[in-house]
């Protein structure tokens, strides 16, 4: 199955809540007597609801209305207003990460819960998969289970992983695993970080710490700081994803559980109400479960008519 076809799987919770709504919404304003006039008060009202309850968030719900109310009335459907919009929301925050020096170093952040551990031996799969040469490090060294979990994932994957004893110093493990990439040839290096409240300043701190080395082992590294949100999560997962902009300096999201949630719209919040772009999105639970997000599919695949 390709990517298309996993994300449009895994969107089929939220789809199976809105479908026929939005097909009646779009039946009604796309009657050949009424596209060459402005959309009417009722439609909107009935537009709102539909896009807030799949959680798309009310700032990309304004925003997706306000395209519609101005284009209205010019022969264009309602579906394809609507999806167009937003392609263009995910399209203002898709920027390509830089890499000029390697190894390319990327951080996995993250509460507890999220699938973060399990994200990157996916990952680390995917990308092996596509020809590279990843290595993950351990550097979630507060929780032994959070070491030995990640490394029943890298050999499922068949990558190496560099751990160290509980305890150790998060940000000396990071060393080793860079120094083992270099000497190696590995890349990029996956580090998963220890999963952690955003109010906890100490843990916040020691992440910090974690970058300062990365950047002194490679020049611009920590070069992608990729955040784990759960699409189950909704709504809380976007004010969780602030506080690990202004701390982590994240430059992405991994949105895992799409397929476990009626409301896969909130990876339209995420990236409107937080200037993101979305990277992966998670499809299930197998290690082949993570496939690179595409906002064409996911449109498609949320609001196009029939399966």
């Amino acid at each position: 199955m390709g990517v298309l076809g996993r994300i449009r799987e895994s969107l089929s919770r939220t789809k199976q809540q809105i479908v026929e709504r939005f097909d009646e919404i779009v039946r009604l304003a796309d009657a050949p007597e009424r596209r060459s006039h402005p959309i009417d008060v009722d439609t909107i009202d009935a537009l709102e609801e539909l896009l807030i309850s799949a959680d798309i968030g009310v700032a990309a719900t304004d925003r997706i209305l306000e395209a519609v109310k101005t284009r209205s009335g010019r022969g264009a459907s309602l579906r394809d207003l609507v999806k167009q919009e937003i392609r263009d929301v995910f399209a203002a925050v898709d920027r390509p990460v830089t890499v000029a020096n390697h190894p390319r170093v990327t951080l996995v952040v993250g509460v507890n819960g999220t699938g973060k551990t399990t994200t990157i031996g996916k990952l680390a799969n995917l990308l092996k998969a596509g020809g590279q040469k990843p290595l993950i490090c351990a550097a979630d060294t507060f929780r032994a289970a959070a070491v030995e979990q990640l490394e029943i994932w890298a050999n499922r994957a068949g990558v190496d992983i560099v751990r160290a004893r509980e305890g150790a110093d998060p940000a000396a493990v990071v060393f080793d695993a860079i120094s083992a990439g270099k000497a190696k040839g590995r890349d990029p290096i996956l580090v998963d970080t220890a999963g952690r409240l955003h109010t906890r300043v100490n843990l916040m701190n020691e992440l910090d710490k974690i970058r300062r080395v990365a950047s002194r082992e490679v020049d611009g590294a920590p070069q992608e700081v990729l955040l784990v949100l759960d699409a189950t999560v909704g709504q809380n997962g976007v004010a969780q994803a602030r506080e690990f902009m202004n701390a982590a300096g994240v430059n992405g999201i991994v949105l895992t559980k799409l397929d476990g949630t009626a409301k896969g719209g909130v990876a339209v919040a995420i990236a409107h109400d937080l200037n993101l772009p979305i990277r992966f999105v998670g499809v299930g639970e197998g290690i082949d479960d993570l496939v690179p997000f595409s906002a064409d599919e996911y449109v498609d695949g949320l609001f196009e008519e029939k399966w």
